[in-house]
Formats: C-alpha cells, structure tokens, sequence
C-alpha cells in the first residue's frame, strides 16, 4: 500500500525518504459527487428541452468539470521527508505544485476536531510555520488527518531533541 502511494506522487517532488501520510477523505469526493448530480441531473435534461446540440455540450462540459475536480481532489497528498511536510497537488500542468514547511522553521501541527470530523474521521489539518502565516499549510477533509498531525509532531519533536532543530 504505501509503495503504491509512493508512486502516485509528482516524481520530481519526491524525495527517497518521503511517506505520505494525508490524503483527501470521502468527505472530500461529496462536492465532487454534489457537483455531478446537479450537472448531469439538472442541468443536463433541462439543456435536452432547449435542443440537443445544447444538451451535448453540457454533457462534455459537465464531464470534463466532474472529472477535473475528481481528479483535482484526488491529487491532493501531505507527506514528509527528512526536509519538512509537504503537500504535492494539481492536475494540470500550470497547476501542479509543492508548498511545505521545512522542520527547521515548523511550529506545530494542529487538526480541528468536531462532531462531524470525529464521525466521519475526516479533519482540517493545520502545519503552523513559526515565521508567518502565509507559509502555514491548511489542508480541510484529510482522511485520518489526527494521525497525521500526531505523526508530524512527534517526528517533530524527536528532531528537537536529537538536536537536528534548533
């Protein structure tokens, strides 16, 4: 399993040591899911009443939008290596990047934790940069992401205390 997640990241981003340990949770895919029902439901028939050359265009454009934003959702991946947390994420070639925050300039990771988070086990996952907030990372509906952020902050920690961090 984490081999193949391994494989799914952006090769150039990747370093040897990087372990993924955030992705989007189902709770993510229910927007995407919204989305397809209103496009394809609605949308869709009410095109078929104005004409059928309308009503093919709606049909590719809502294919091409759902899939989009499936795939954006998908593309999303928190992961660590021996330099920081990572986030890698876009489809697209000009959308694709990776933004982190290095342990050296990490504050603390933090998850919100709610009714709806903890039932569903679905959280907003917060990286904190101690610097500024603009480098922070804010990742909403991340599978396991309490796991997650303890995963961070214990590595965080072990490199304090091997003097790795100052």
């Amino acid at each position: 399993m984490e081999e193949q997640e391994h494989m799914e990241l952006d090769k150039a981003a990747m370093t040897a040591q990087a372990h993924v340990i955030g992705v989007k949770s189902w709770l993510a895919y229910a927007g995407v899911l919204a989305l397809a029902v209103v496009l394809f439901f609605v949308a869709l028939p009410l095109a078929f009443l104005w004409n059928e050359i309308a009503a093919a265009c709606v049909l590719a454009g809502s294919a091409l939008l759902v899939a989009y934003r499936f795939l954006s959702v998908r593309s999303v991946q928190l992961y660590y290596d021996d330099v920081g947390v990572w986030v890698v994420s876009g489809v697209l070639p000009w959308k694709k990047g990776v933004s982190g925050v290095k342990w050296r300039d990490m504050d603390d990771a933090t998850f919100v934790n709610g009714f709806v988070s903890w039932i569903t086990r679905s959280y907003t996952v917060r990286i904190g940069h101690r610097f500024t907030k603009d480098s922070e990372i804010v990742l909403h509906h991340i599978a396991r992401g309490r796991q997650a952020v303890e995963t961070v902050n214990a590595l965080h920690q072990q490199k304090i205390r091997q003097g790795e961090v100052d």
